[in-house]
């Protein structure tokens, strides 16, 4: 039953989720404001959104009926049997608790108990967290049925990740965060846009309405190119304005994973193909988060 339950949890998923958090801290670091406490919380709050978001993206798809016999990539748990909608609904109930508990102590160890309207700040954060990871299929509004998790991927895995892990430990903004942030929003935005290019003929016929089903698979393929090539400017546009050294450029080698496979998506023909490609991406996503952040401490 664990293995059922690990297999639910999609680990390798996890990668993706973490690569914000890490460039955040990286990034801290590199300005001397780094603290293993926050890292360390960080790492487990991002791990349980990102479960969460599973468990609730199995049991919203799977009580939909979206994930059936049409769809490509690997079996669900809900979709298998091997476990019941109630025992998800617990699941969730329960991942989104110790989220909740997490993230609250991860707020008060970064800021103490003084900023409390920071720290009201982060909690919504949260909580926006938590409910968009659950309404991404859950309900009958549920965003990702209407093309909408793009823009989620981004706020959460992009723009909340980065610039918001990285004022935890800074306590002060930095414009230019924007910049890498967005590099992994973008980056994050591939992810699931190869997901739903390999789903796009079982997520049509659900009425599943996700951005390639929107513009069709060639349009999809040029929407792809875009969010893998426009990080790697964003990326030089922050090294423009905190350059050090050459180290900073060490992030062109995981880049290069990133564009050998863009051109692999874009000579695709059989929507099986997309699967082991979305693997590649969350891993070079998550390398080229590592490299370029390394770069900076330098």
């Amino acid at each position: 039953m664990i293995k059922i339950w690990i297999q639910a949890a999609r680990l390798r998923t996890l990668p993706l989720s973490l690569a914000g958090i890490i460039l955040a801290g990286l990034l801290a670091a590199a300005d001397r404001y780094f603290n293993w406490t926050i890292f360390i919380l960080s790492i487990i709050t991002a791990i349980l959104f990102q479960v969460l978001s599973n468990f609730a993206n199995d049991y919203g798809d799977g009580v939909k009926g979206t994930d059936n016999e049409n769809r490509i990539g690997p079996e669900r748990a809900l979709q298998s049997g091997q476990i019941s909608p109630s025992q998800m609904k617990k699941a969730i109930i329960l991942t989104a608790v110790l989220s909740f508990v997490f993230a609250l102590w991860l707020v008060l160890t970064a800021f103490g108990f003084e900023h409390w309207k920071i720290i009201l700040i982060y909690l919504l954060l949260g909580i926006a967290s938590i409910v968009s990871a659950i309404k991404y299929t859950v309900g009958k509004r549920a965003y990702g049925y209407f093309g909408m998790g793009d823009i989620f991927v981004l706020i959460f895995f992009g723009l909340v990740s980065v610039i918001g892990g990285y004022y935890l430990y800074a306590q002060q903004p930095d414009w230019t965060l924007i910049f890498p942030a967005l590099s992994i929003g973008f980056l994050s935005m591939g992810v699931l846009n190869l997901n739903n290019m390999r789903d796009l003929a079982s997520d049509k016929l659900s009425g599943k309405k996700t951005i390639p089903v929107k513009i069709g698979l060639e349009n999809a393929k040029k929407y792809h190119v875009i969010l893998t090539i426009l990080p790697l400017f964003l990326a030089q546009a922050y090294n423009y304005h905190h350059y050090k050294s050459p180290w900073q450029w060490i992030f062109i080698l995981p880049y290069i994973l990133i564009l050998k496979h863009t051109v692999k998506v874009l000579l695709v023909q059989n929507p099986k193909d997309f699967d082991p490609e979305l693997k590649k991406l969350a891993i070079a996503t998550f390398l080229f988060a590592v490299f370029f952040g390394l770069g900076q401490v330098l």
